[in-house]
């Protein structure tokens, strides 16, 4: 069986408060886009070596590490671990949503094998307990289990669902080679109060939301790398209505009224553009 874990972006990113266990409190909107991975399972033989459970292969874009470590493999074990009754595996994972992009691809991904594994093997798991389980895994993974616009506080991972449909636009995205630490920009930003909501803000004709739809991380991340500012700069001057960092980064994305072509003003980066649809799973 396959399944199509998808990316988003945020609609603001607000830092208001760093808390006793050193996470950060936050305020954003998450909105689903269809850039998407792909996960497929299929049996395990029985030749395989018998410590292995879920075996998982990577394909297209390269993630460093043990790939037994990968969120997708943890999100096996835990449920395994649990007691739900899972055979043994294996797992390819079709890398199409750019890593460290601030696109969520790696909670995308745990999220969505949860999901597959509760259909696949009939394990009758509610989709509240889902989202529970998938919040140890990572805050914004229960954004993914849900997959529809939403609200978001606490460390990500308390989500109230909203109202914002964007189909009439379409998006622009632009991924430089450019790793962004997540925990280096948490590092530099000082949290804030916030005077406006952005649940609030994103209600508003979207022509108001450059003055007013904030990622905190931009000030301390366009210090370090200058270029993702002048990538914003530059949507904005091919006519993007809004235009932001998604997440710590390194993806910048450009709201349009009309289709547009990118690849030509950003040579040697990931480039997509899309009309927004309605892609709620």
């Amino acid at each position: 069986m396959i399944t199509f874990p998808i990316a988003k972006i945020n609609l603001g990113l607000n830092i208001v408060e760093k808390r006793e266990d050193g996470y950060h409190n936050l305020e954003t909107v998450f909105y689903p886009i269809n850039i998407n991975d792909a996960i497929e399972i299929y049996p395990m033989h029985d030749d395989f070596p018998s410590e292995v459970d879920c075996d998982l292969k990577i394909s297209n874009i390269c993630i460093e590490g043990n790939e037994q470590n990968n969120l997708v493999v943890r999100a096996y074990s835990m449920l395994k671990n649990a007691g739900y009754d899972l055979p043994r595996i294996h797992t390819h994972l079709y890398k199409g949503i750019p890593t460290q992009a601030g696109m969520g691809g790696g909670s995308s991904d745990c999220a969505y094998m949860l999901k597959l594994l509760n259909e696949e093997f009939k394990l009758n798991i509610p989709k509240e307990d889902l989202i529970r389980l998938s919040a140890k895994l990572g805050a914004d993974c229960p954004f993914f289990i849900l997959s529809k616009p939403a609200y978001a506080e606490g460390i990500g991972e308390v989500l109230t669902p909203i109202s914002l449909d964007l189909s009439n636009y379409y998006i622009a995205i632009v991924r430089p080679d450019i790793p962004v630490s997540t925990r280096e920009a948490f590092s530099l930003i000082t949290p804030k109060p916030t005077s406006k909501k952005c649940k609030d803000i994103v209600k508003q004709p979207i022509e108001t939301w450059r003055n007013e739809l904030i990622n905190d991380f931009e000030y301390s991340v366009f210090n370090i790398h200058p270029e993702l500012s002048e990538i914003k700069n530059k949507l904005y001057e091919m006519g993007a209505l809004y235009a932001a960092m998604s997440g710590s980064g390194s993806s910048i994305f450009g709201i349009f009224e009309k289709p547009i072509n990118i690849n030509e003003q950003f040579p040697n980066m990931f480039t997509y553009t899309s009309k927004l649809q309605n892609i709620y799973f």
